[in-house]
């Protein structure tokens, strides 16, 4: 079935516009597109979008035990067929290229059901795929038939706005939730339980919940402190409670006022993140190598934190160099740059002076960034 507007009756107590500055959060009870479609261009940041996954269910799913599984049998996620499915994805994909900002993303979740007929779409309509990822459920539903490998994971789509785009990553952040690793596309993470559940009379208040965390880490990775979120199928407000504990902005489009409802009083209950003090806000930044203020290597020098003729190695110690007075390093008869010195002396055509070069301190090595950190904190 279409997703119509009009459909769903407005509520006294959630709001039916967004604001005209869009400075707050807001749950905007109506269908997806047209609510969409008065929204101003290239107002928001990112987009997260959990949508329909057309599952095209038939029948009871039931357990070995005979009792049925809470599975999604909702009118909002069945569509007469594929074609009809593929207008709508492709009119609200529309409509959110057509409010992210230039150097705004899209993120959207889905299955084997749906997922494909997005990322194509999409493409079609000038999106550039950043990454897709995995995310593996720690505690997937098993396949009670036996039939099919069990269903453990869905998969995110991460797109700009075009290809050739400026997008936001927050690599060191990533790294920093990872335990200094590289943050890889495939997430383990837990299906939404426990406490997190909304439910209701004991039933599951919305069959397909997503949990706080996978809303945690992309909200994480893709925007900043103060950024505008945009979530068209907002269910019961995940992307709205994990934006305010990190302290983005949202708006959350939802059709059903029931659902609504639970996301307001979910979201009410929720600290925001940016609190009174400066040290929250400070704390919810995510800053990366570039917004740190630049120290050039001869400052080390300057300061005597490393002394005109003091040696430099590289972690295995097959290269060394000697320092000069001017915050240049000399190695086989070559002089430059930590940069120029290290790619020369590896024959490569460029290096990362600061990961590359290596003093001692108290007979270990120490990479030279650890200094360059020091006179920053200094700085700051």
């Amino acid at each position: 079935m279409r997703i119509l507007p009009g459909m769903v009756e407005s509520d006294p107590d959630l709001d039916t516009e967004p604001d005209a500055d869009l400075d707050h959060g807001r749950i905007v009870v109506g269908d997806c597109v047209a609510e969409m479609a008065r929204l101003p261009e290239a107002c928001v940041d990112a987009v997260f979008a959990d949508p329909p996954y057309n599952l095209q269910l038939e029948g009871e799913l039931l357990r070995p035990n005979h009792s049925r599984v809470d599975g999604v049998a909702d009118s909002w996620d069945r569509f007469e067929d594929l074609g009809a499915y593929d207008a709508f994805s492709r009119t609200w994909l529309a409509e959110a290229r057509r409010l992210l900002k230039p150097d705004g993303t899209l993120w959207v979740i889905g299955t084997y059901h749906n997922i494909f007929r997005l990322g194509s779409i999409l493409q079609d309509l000038g999106f550039w795929i950043l990454n897709d990822i995995v995310w593996r459920k720690t505690n997937p539903m098993p396949n009670f038939r036996g039939r099919r490998f069990t269903n453990a994971h869905e998969t995110l789509i991460w797109a700009s706005r075009s290809r050739g785009a400026r997008y936001r990553f927050n690599h060191w952040a990533m790294k920093n939730l990872n335990d200094e690793l590289q943050m890889r596309s495939d997430w383990l993470l837990p299906v939404c339980g426990g406490p997190e559940r909304l439910k209701q009379q004991g039933r599951k208040a919305h069959p397909t919940q997503k949990p706080e965390a996978l809303l945690h880490r992309v909200l994480l990775a893709s925007t900043a402190p103060g950024d505008l979120v945009l979530d068209p199928f907002f269910g019961t407000g995940t992307t709205g409670a994990v934006a305010r504990r990190l302290g983005r902005r949202f708006i959350g489009i939802e059709r059903d006022a029931d659902y609504a409802r639970l996301a307001r009083a979910r979201i009410a209950a929720v600290a925001a993140g940016t609190g009174d003090g400066a040290a929250d806000a400070e704390l919810l930044a995510t800053p990366g190598a570039r917004d740190a203020p630049r120290i050039p290597f001869g400052w080390l020098v300057e300061r005597g934190l490393l002394q005109p003729g003091d040696v430099l190695v590289d972690e295995r110690e097959r290269y060394s160099a000697r320092v000069a007075a001017d915050g240049s390093i000399a190695a086989d008869g070559f002089r430059g740059s930590i940069h120029q010195v290290g790619a020369r002396v590896q024959n490569l055509p460029a290096c990362n002076g600061w990961q590359f070069w290596f003093t001692r301190r108290g007979g270990k090595r120490v990479p030279i960034d650890v200094l360059r950190q020091q006179l920053r904190a200094e700085l700051n």
